[in-house]
């Protein structure tokens, strides 16, 4: 193979790696998807409600009008509206949000959510009595396929695919929020991650908006609490042991 052959391959081979090490560093460096919002579920649900009813959406940003109503009786996640993708979650999901520190890249918030969330809430004329719901993490999903395998492996998924919390105290709803306006509470309860079962508060906002309750919240966890070893690889430098359990929940009587 003569010299000039060699130059050209060796030219090639470089712009490859170039190319390939170029499109890793937009990939893991782009912005994460937004944190749960309760103005964005409700604003999405509300659109949905108005194309269904008349075929046009609601203007961006307006609210629709809710009436006071009696809230009692079971409420469940809806699994039909809205859609579940990474990209884009107008449906209900559960996932977490976690720093890490990759070579060659820097730090980046890594985000895996799963749409596969079961159960509901109970309401007792004002009183939210009963809240449990069960998430099958097996179908966590990140913006790699890759990381997907590791933590599908740090959850051992095999032996405990589902993760699950139920409420442990009352939550007292306010006029206002029959009303159909912003509520904001804190669900306190226990929350099961493979196999650990531990008291938790999770920061809650919600939303009467017409026959759909909105429920946004998150929590801050520590992976070691419940056991789980948070996933490694040769790309990844350090990645923390604690992260943010976020949710968000449509649910329909």
């Amino acid at each position: 193979m003569n010299s000039k052959l060699l130059k050209v391959l060796a030219a090639a081979t470089v712009a490859v790696l170039l190319v390939a090490a170029a499109g890793v560093w937009w990939f893991f460096r782009g912005d994460p998807v937004d944190e749960v919002s309760l103005e964005a579920a409700t604003e999405s649900v509300i659109t949905a409600d108005a194309a269904a009813d008349d075929g046009t959406a609601t203007p961006s940003g307006e609210v629709a009008a809710v009436t006071a109503t009696d809230l009692s009786g079971t409420w469940t996640v809806d699994t039909t509206s809205g859609d579940f993708d990474y990209e884009s979650a107008t449906g209900s999901f559960v996932g977490f949000r976690i720093e890490e520190e990759l070579s060659g890249i820097g730090s980046t918030t890594a985000v895996g959510r799963t749409g596969d969330v079961e159960g509901g809430i109970v309401i007792d004329g004002t009183t939210v009595t009963d809240v449990t719901f069960d998430v099958d993490v097996t179908t966590i999903t990140t913006e790699d396929s890759r990381r997907d395998h590791n933590v599908q492996d740090a959850l051992d998924t095999g032996e405990y695919p589902t993760a699950s919390f139920a409420l442990t105290e009352p939550i007292e709803l306010t006029d206002a929020a029959l009303a159909g306006e912003p509520f904001a509470a804190t669900g306190t309860g226990q929350l099961t991650i493979h196999g650990t079962t531990r008291d938790v508060e999770i920061g809650l906002d919600a939303q009467l908006v017409a026959d759909t309750i909105v429920i946004v919240g998150s929590t801050d966890i520590t992976f070691s609490d419940y056991g789980v070893d948070v996933p490694d690889s040769q790309i990844v430098v350090s990645v923390d042991d604690f992260g943010v359990l976020e949710l968000q929940l449509l649910l329909v009587r």
